[in-house]
């Protein structure tokens, strides 16, 4: 209740002083001025978040909120400091603070995690009347390290001062970090360094908390390396990790842009422990090496450069632009080819089957053929027209339709579509447009070629398609020559080419479909429970996904009553019979598994039990990446430049809920280990263009994106390596070998 109090408090006030606002908004500070927001670890269990508030601006206790948005890491009640207290004649006796705030906040299970990242809202006014809306924001917090063994505590109390006693023996003996771990790094050649670690006995370090960089080295960068495989321990802080003893050394390739010598300075970052249980925080060195003069590679050097080379999209884009018309049109016909037996044409599969099924015993070959060639047309039609539309006035209409009532009004359609298929009602026009359209069918047989256009041309709006390379060329090359006859002609080539298994299935659909009796009303069914499937799969765009997972079990566990999973076979049952009671079975378990994990928290339809059979480190290493979120364009830029000043590379991910190709990006390729470690030394940002504001047009018009997904690599010289973009889905093997191009 306070929240809505003070939210309507902060607007009424805004209306009343509209008028001042007017006169004094120039002299109003910035929210991220007024509060400034930071936030660190006071130990392995406590952090403190802390705002700087600035004169004649005060900050309210009533709206504030912190949320973990780490797995790992629960919060403990914060602990908020005496404030002042004023009376409001609407919200009544209220605490605000001035100056200076600082929040201790206890944390919950976090002795498995080395960072978090904290949510913080708060509300603030200034003293003249005006109030801001409630700020959010996201705070990445760098953990201690908790010691990596956690034994439990003896009962006997004998045992318990026993061992405390040995550990305060032993406590003293550990040694120094320097001599524990002594890092030598060295010159092998004029291209080479070498490092080296001296493991102490008694001592490990972790494999994976290496990080070598450069610093102060311009014009010079490191190749790509490989650390040595280590040995493999289970620890109860990091989970399944690789440790050294006594020595590790490995060579780093140094790749330069100048002959001359040069002075260039060698960060190393790595953690141990000793086996006794006692971690060592986080350490970090530098030395500086001087290179020598190279002296055989003259030649080489100075050859000319060759050409950056074209990402995929730009290379379509040259190829509209320099060849024929004609091996351009077959080309991207060839391109729909491939994007056919991709997600994003599965849905379709689906809808054009409930459509030709729901003719009944009227359908026959030529019919169905004529029905999924009036869909294939309509949806390249229509694809082609607002994809024009897009890149001649910049905005991605497709996502226009992906607003929350849309497809909430579609999936309704599918639905009443499906209850429709079974048989609960029939959907009929009036009785006076029934005739009028049975004389015009009688004489054009057309009247449900047109439905099926119309329903073509919604599908390819709001189901699909995805942002793959062709596309986001083709329109790249529309937006930059106007010329919209070819770029339009090659996107309908590609929506045909993506048609083509539609049309096969309309084919197929006349001669295999039964015309009537009860193997039609059963293959209606089937239909009528697919239509349902689509309704709940574009859901999943505006649910969450524990609600889905709940309606996929409902879908499951439903049809599997029908298939009599439950009730008994009789002697005489034919083989049919006891083919779909097998059927049925396998439904309803698999949906009451759905169910156990719902009830569990889980919301991956394909891995319903993950809790059940992992341990929370595991599950952490099956999630996928933790992204830092950006909204705008100023703030992009402002991570990069921080990123640059800190020698980091960077890669951007654009992601939208409605973007199939971004779910099988997040699903499969960014929580494959591999990718993961791949990309560890990379500052991962992510923009959610899901809402299609102006900030996300703006970022997307700013690498002239069509729209997600999209993968940039910016290097640490803040430069994007153009021609490594990742449009549409990558699986992780190519992905990786993407990654490894942007580290050269």
């Amino acid at each position: 209740m306070p929240f809505f109090k003070i939210t309507f408090f902060c607007l009424l006030a805004f209306f009343i002083s509209l008028p001042a606002f007017a006169l004094a908004s120039d002299n109003l500070l910035p929210p991220q001025q007024a509060f400034k927001i930071s936030a660190k670890a006071l130990a392995a269990d406590q952090i403190e978040v802390s705002w700087d508030i600035a004169e004649g601006y005060m900050l309210y206790l009533n709206n504030m909120r912190f949320e973990s948005k780490t797995d790992l890491v629960k919060l403990a009640e914060p602990v908020f400091p005496e404030g002042e207290i004023s009376h409001n004649e609407i919200l009544g006796d209220v605490v605000h603070y001035r100056k200076h705030l600082q929040v201790p906040i206890k944390l919950l299970a976090a002795n498995e995690a080395a960072s978090m990242q904290l949510r913080v809202q708060y509300q603030g006014c200034a003293d003249r009347g005006v109030c801001y809306t409630p700020q959010k924001a996201t705070l990445d917090i760098t953990l201690p390290a908790a010691a990596s063994t956690v034994k439990a505590e003896p009962v006997n109390p004998l045992v318990k001062g026993i061992s405390a006693l040995k550990l305060n023996l032993f406590e003293d003996e550990l040694l120094p970090p320097d001599q524990a771990f002594q890092f030598l790094p060295s010159l092998k050649d004029a291209n080479t360094l070498h490092v080296n670690w001296q493991i102490a006995e008694g001592y490990y370090l972790y494999r994976e908390k290496i990080r070598i960089e450069l610093v102060n080295a311009a014009g010079v960068r490191l190749g790509t390396y490989s650390i040595p495989r280590g040995v493999p321990k289970h620890d109860e802080a990091f989970g399944q990790v690789e440790t050294f003893h006594n020595e590790l050394s490995f060579d780093l390739p140094v790749i330069r842009s100048t002959t001359s010598a040069q002075t260039i300075t060698l960060q190393a970052k790595y953690q141990g422990c000793a086996d006794r249980g006692v971690c060592y925080p986080p350490m970090s060195k530098k030395f500086d090496l001087v290179l020598p003069v190279v002296q055989q590679e003259l030649t080489a050097l100075a050859a000319p450069q060759p050409a950056p080379a074209l990402s995929e999209q730009d290379q379509i884009v040259q190829s509209l632009q320099q060849g024929s018309a004609l091996m351009t049109l077959l080309s991207f016909f060839g391109f729909g080819l491939l994007l056919a037996f991709t997600p994003c044409i599965f849905p379709m599969i689906p809808i054009l089957s409930g459509i030709i099924v729901g003719h009944g015993n009227r359908i026959g070959t030529a019919r169905a053929f004529f029905l999924s060639l009036s869909y294939v047309i309509a949806s390249a039609a229509t694809y082609t027209v607002f994809g024009i539309l897009a890149a001649l006035f910049g905005n991605n209409l497709q996502s226009t339709f992906q607003q929350p009532w849309i497809i909430a009004l579609f999936s309704a359609i599918f639905v009443l579509l499906s209850f429709s298929m079974f048989g609960f009602y029939h959907l009929e026009l009036p009785k006076s447009l029934q005739a009028k359209l049975h004389n015009s069918s009688e004489r054009h047989r057309d009247g449900s070629l047109w439905g099926a256009a119309i329903m073509g041309s919604l599908s390819s709006l709001i189901v699909g398609p995805c942002v793959a390379a062709p596309l986001a060329g083709a329109l790249i090359y529309i937006g930059q020559s106007g010329d919209a006859v070819l770029g339009g002609s090659a996107l309908f080539m590609m929506g045909l080419g993506m048609g083509v298994p539609l049309l096969l299935l309309g084919a197929s659909a006349g001669k295999l479909l039964p015309k009537a009796g009860d193997w039609l009303n059963a293959t209606k069914a089937v239909f009528g429970v697919i239509m349902l499937a689509v309704a709940v799969w574009m859901l999943s765009r505006i649910l969450p996904p524990d609600i889905i997972m709940m309606l996929w079990a409902m879908l499951l566990i439903f049809p599997a009553i029908y298939l009599s999973a439950i009730d008994p076979l009789r002697e005489n049952s034919s083989g049919w019979r006891k083919l779909w009671k097998g059927v049925g079975v396998m439904m309803l378990g698999y949906g009451l598994l759905l169910l156990i994990g719902f009830s569990m928290g889980n919301s991956n339809p394909l891995k319903p039990l993950q809790g059940l059979t992992l341990t929370n480190t595991q599950a952490a290493a099956e999630q996928g990446i933790s992204f830092e979120k950006i909204t705008s364009l100023a703030e992009l830029e402002a991570r990069i430049q921080q990123a640059t000043a800190n020698h980091q590379r960077v890669m951007l991910d654009f992601y939208a809920d409605w973007c199939i190709s971004c779910k099988e990006m997040e699903n499969y390729t960014f929580t494959n280990p591999e990718v993961k470690q791949a990309l560890q030394d990379f500052v991962l940002l992510q923009a959610d263009v899901t809402e299609n504001s102006e900030n996300d047009k703006a970022l997307l018009a700013k690498f002239g994106l069509i729209g997600p997904p999209g993968v940039l690599f910016f290097g640490a010289d803040n430069q994007e390596h153009r021609s490594l973009r990742v449009i549409g889905y990558q699986d992780a093997g190519a992905f990786i070998k993407t990654v490894q191009q942007a580290r050269l």
